[in-house]
């Protein structure tokens, strides 16, 4: 059983998100209603040190956790951490309404074959109760999820080696509907009955993921992230991988820059945000949606949420989930507001913490 779901009595834990190029730390506290960040920090990654949400190189992970912990100055041992969803098998089961956490857990161990299609050695499993079955008041309906024990393992890994404990191992997808819940949904003034497209795009992987009714209806990983504009600054210019990465940042590339390069991703961007809203409505009842929240690296680019408005004719915005927090005087706020879109699944791990 491996924390998805957090049984045991909640301890204060940092939000570490690994994306395929950097590793993003978050601790908060909390008094009352309201969140404060205590300490955050974000350390790139080396190159192909995680390649589609899988861990190829330990020990660069563990050097760049060990730099956010020396960068965020925290004190807290306990992380949260996540898997991608792409990753994780989940399934809903009933069982019996008497049985408590350690007999299910037995029961599930015995009948997991069934529901799994992976040796049982080699997978990590966890569960939950949602609620009474509507077709049977004996019972329960339990959601069950599983993924493969290496994709845990090496995660927990690069924590140890870093000196931390993973307390917690959550599902990104999990992770992100946390921070949308809490913190974006009621800054934005949204509710339950709209229907609201969060689109993550990160150095590598775009993820849709929509919500209504305060589920995820639906979530897709695609191959397109902000990597491809530092690769095509790269061919243009003649550059390095460190240098386009560092002027794509900056600035000082020549003049025709914004119209050649940096028009034409922004227009790659919101076709990708529309074929994938097509995917979702061919595979649904669902036939448009309320509103787009913008979230990961790329987010914050100027002028990208506008053109997403125009072009798609839905209203959006980008994701700052620490807009109504407090913040500790040692964090530095400008560059925790730069990079706020980013921090969304960091953000819901955090809130781990209290929950």
């Amino acid at each position: 059983m491996f924390g998805l779901f957090g049984k045991k009595k909640p301890a204060l834990v940092l939000g570490l998100d690994i994306s395929s190029s950097s590793v993003k730390l978050l601790e908060l506290s909390k008094s009352g209603d309201s969140y404060k960040v205590e300490s955050y920090a974000v350390a790139s990654l080396p190159p192909n040190a995680v390649v589609e949400k899988n861990i190829n190189d330990v020990e660069a992970i563990a050097e760049s956790i060990i730099k956010t912990v020396e960068l965020a100055r925290t004190k807290v041992k306990n992380a949260a951490l996540a898997v991608a969803g792409s990753a994780v098998i989940t399934k809903v089961i009933e069982m019996d309404s008497n049985l408590n956490d350690d007999q299910m857990e037995a029961q599930i161990s015995l009948e997991a074959d069934q529901y799994i299609p992976y040796p049982l050695d080699e997978v990590a499993i966890d569960f939950e109760i949602i609620g009474e079955s509507e077709r049977n008041p004996e019972q329960v309906e339990v959601l069950l999820a599983a993924c493969r024990g290496e994709n845990v393992e090496l995660r927990s890994d690069a924590l140890e080696a870093a000196n931390l404990h993973a307390r917690i191992v959550d599902v990104e997808a999990y992770a992100l509907q946390r921070a949308y819940d809490l913190m974006i949904k009621p800054q934005l003034g949204l509710d339950d009955e709209q229907v609201v497209a969060v689109v993550d795009i990160g150095a590598t992987m775009t993820t849709l993921s929509v919500f209504n009714d305060g589920e995820a209806k639906y979530t897709r990983e695609q191959l397109f992230g902000g990597k491809q504009l530092t690769e095509e600054i790269q061919r243009r210019y003649g550059l390095s991988v460190e240098e386009a990465g560092l002027a794509k940042k900056q600035g000082g590339l020549p003049d025709d820059y914004e119209q050649e390069v940096l028009d034409p991703f922004k227009e790659a961007i919101v076709q990708q945000i529309t074929r994938s809203l097509q995917f979702f409505f061919s595979s649904s009842p669902y036939n448009d949606v309320d509103f787009i929240v913008l979230a990961g690296g790329v987010a914050a680019m100027p002028g990208l949420c506008e053109l997403v408005q125009e072009r798609l004719g839905t209203p959006a915005a980008v994701a700052n989930p620490f807009a109504n927090m407090a913040v500790a005087s040692k964090v530095n706020s400008v560059a925790l507001g730069n990079d706020a879109p980013a921090m969304m699944i960091a953000c819901g791990l955090a809130m781990r913490s209290f929950a």
